[in-house]
Order: structure tokens, then sequence, then C-alpha cells
């Protein structure tokens, strides 16, 4: 039965209409996304399909282009939209901590590179550029690289932090892998960072190893 012939009710767009989206259920939520059934399928029982296949939710939102293509429902205009969707998600945090937060505790500056970080499906040095009240002024993916690996150059993050006018910064990268334990190379490049920002009076407020839902701080572990 086509959801046009359900009662209104239970409509997934009528029911966030007058309820809220966070009334609705994530294959109910999903449907609104997917839009449009099959011959076979209306949207929900498709919904519903492809969170068996993946899972979760999350793992649908993350996946990569080619198996989500791959899925009921999905063809490339909705692949764009979802890519979208998450991108906006992004920069909305990120201009809420610009305009909102600093940077004074490290629960905060955890939870926003948990947030860009954890899906990223191979490894990313990020800094992040913060004014004297450690306001964010920017977040940089310096270096990008391999699902357990990335190049990092100390110079190149000093003239990046001089063109932000940067007076601190918070360095973070991702483990694909999960793990959050700092590794020696870690530590190594850590500390060539610091003395390199060190001779322009940039401080390095900490480093957060990040992993799929924690993050490991630097200077919590008296590293920094």
């Amino acid at each position: 039965m086509k959801i046009t012939h359900w009662p209104i009710q239970e409509r997934p767009r009528e029911k966030l209409l007058h309820h809220g989206a966070d009334k609705l259920s994530d294959a109910e939520l999903l449907a609104i996304f997917i839009n449009t059934g099959t011959k076979d399928m209306d949207a929900v029982s498709l919904a519903r399909q492809a969170l068996e296949d993946f899972g979760s939710l999350r793992n649908i939102m993350t996946a990569s282009k080619k198996r989500l293509l791959a899925t009921k429902g999905v063809g490339l205009a909705r692949y764009v939209l979802l890519q979208a969707s998450l991108e906006l998600h992004r920069r909305s945090m990120t201009e809420m901590m610009i305009r909102e937060q600093s940077f004074t505790k490290a629960e905060q500056a955890s939870q926003y590179l948990i947030s860009q970080l954890r899906d990223k499906s191979r490894e990313v040095f990020v800094v992040l550029m913060l004014d004297s009240q450690h306001q964010l002024i920017a977040y940089r993916e310096m270096f990008s690289g391999t699902i357990d690996s990335a190049a990092v150059y100390p110079r190149e993050i000093v003239k990046q932090a001089l063109e932000d006018n940067a007076a601190a910064v918070i360095l973070a990268h991702n483990h694909p892998s999960g793990h959050t334990e700092p590794s020696q190379a870690d530590k190594y490049i850590t500390e060539k960072i610091v003395q390199a920002l060190a001779l322009v009076d940039i401080i390095v407020l900490d480093h957060f190893v990040v992993g799929d839902s924690q993050a490991t701080s630097f200077a919590q572990r008296g590293l920094l």
C-alpha cells in the first residue's frame, strides 16, 4: 500500500508537521529522505530494509558512495542531498562554536572534534585556530593520509596559524580504527609542533586523538 493511502496521522510527513521531527522513528525520518517508494515497496519499508541491511542510521549516513547507490531508494540525487545535509550539520556546529563557545575546557573541544572527525575513513590532522580568548577563528584540515597515518609538517601549521592571526591552537587527528591511545609518532610530532609554534609565540593548548565516540586529551594525560 502506498503511503498516500495510509491514514493521514500515520504518514511520516504529516506526523513531523503535527508533532515534530523528534517524535518520528529512524525509519520514518529516513522515509521522508527517501521520499518515494518502488513498485513493490513504500518509502517506509525501504527505510526499514536499509536500516536492517546497514545495521544503524549512522552507518547509512557514513556509508560509501558505492554502497549507498546500490541501496534501493537511494539514487545519485539522494546521495548528493545526504552529503549536503551532513556538511550543513558540520558547518552549523562550527558557526555555533564561533558565536557561543570558547575552548576553555577539554570537554568542549573534545565534543566538537568528535563530531567533526569520528566518521572520517582516513586519518586527518586538523588545527583549531583560536584567538586570545580561546574562541574559534577557524577549523583547518591541514593534512590527510591513509587509514592509519598522515604526514604532518609543522612549518605549514606555523604558516597557517600566522595567516589566521591565532594566539593559540588545539591540534587533533583521528584514528579510523577507533582506538584513541596516542602513539609514539603522535607524541613526537606534537613536540615538534609545540616547539615550532613557540618560536612565534603561539600556544598549543591540547592535542586530541579522536576515535569512534571518544577522544584522548594530551593535556589531561600530562603529555603537554
